[in-house]
């Protein structure tokens, strides 16, 4: 074998190695997680790049080849320090019932946290019903904890959509663009009291926070103002990369309990997905706000954030 040939396939192996250990180095925790994702296009990332960002990161349990959230929070936790093996189940347009029905053979595992929520509405049939989300959420928490009693669950409360706020057709029409939010999150606090979760992310109320201290515009039907993001796609129903990386800061200071804020203007995500410093540091600046507003929540643990070198001088 030619020895140069030999020398450069060695030092491109040590290169690799050294690029995956440059998140490895600020080792936060040695122990090695799983998470499982479940949900629908609000957690795979229609719409957007997310969709098909990093799906070699993560394991999608109906091999659809996708990454979504869960790749941005498994590069989220990389990036701090912690080692957690990301999984997702996901089906577009469905609630958690059809992953009760259809999906128990594949979810129901030992794992050590799961991420879930239901269809963006509560009830597809009953806007804003949370009677089948709820039946749902105690069904599913039940199988989980018969394989892993100490699992950890949280639910998603989702964001209001644009689509159902400002047309004539949406069943939260002419009413304030953060009242399907809130209205979303008394769905998800009457499923987690049924289903025994402690937890319930609120990403719909990060995202009026954004609109209410101006980084976000309201309302995408009238434009975009100067200076602000759309947190919605094109449909202005699902999310932008701006929304779902706002829900991914979210799940990751939820189920981590370390602050979104440590990441800075070099977070490899949102440098990944063509976010400005300014956007990046306004967006984590939401979650932290957001997450440590929760009454009775702990105070967020701070991290020494070390970018990947490749990323820390853009």
């Amino acid at each position: 074998m030619n020895k140069r040939f030999l020398f450069n396939c060695v030092l491109a192996f040590l290169l690799f190695i050294n690029l995956e250990g440059c998140f490895a180095q600020n080792n936060i925790d040695g122990n090695t997680q799983t998470i499982l994702f479940i949900g629908n296009s609000f957690t795979f990332g229609r719409g957007s790049s997310v969709m098909y960002y990093h799906p070699e990161s993560v394991k999608d349990l109906n091999d659809t080849k996708i990454g979504g959230v869960p790749a941005l929070f498994k590069t989220l936790t990389n990036e701090a320090g912690l080692n957690f093996i990301v999984s997702l189940e996901t089906s577009p347009g469905k609630n958690l019932e059809f992953h009760l029905k259809e999906k128990e053979s594949i979810i129901a595992k030992p794992w050590d946290y799961v991420v879930m929520h239901g269809y963006s509405t509560l009830d597809k049939a009953k806007p804003g019903d949370p009677t089948e989300l709820a039946f749902a959420a105690e069904k599913i928490a039940s199988i989980l904890r018969s394989k892993n009693p100490n699992i950890n669950i949280s639910l998603v409360s989702t964001w209001s959509r644009a689509d159902e706020t400002y047309l004539s057709s949406g069943h939260w029409y002419g009413q304030p663009i953060e009242k399907m939010a809130l209205d979303m999150r008394k769905g998800y606090d009457i499923a987690a009291k049924k289903a025994a979760i402690k937890d319930v992310i609120p990403v719909g109320e990060a995202w009026n926070r954004a609109i209410k201290t101006g980084v976000a515009d309201g309302n995408p039907f009238d434009g975009i103002s100067a200076g602000q993001i759309n947190l919605w796609t094109y449909d202005n129903y699902h999310a932008s990369s701006f929304g779902y990386y706002l829900e991914a800061l979210m799940d990751f200071g939820s189920v981590t309990g370390y602050d979104p804020l440590s990441f800075g203007k070099s977070d490899r995500v949102a440098i990944e997905l063509g976010f400005s410093p300014a956007q990046a540091i306004a967006l984590q600046k939401v979650a932290h706000d957001e997450l440590t507003s929760r009454e009775g929540s702990a105070p967020l643990k701070t991290f020494i954030f070390k970018a990947d070198k490749d990323f820390k001088n853009l």
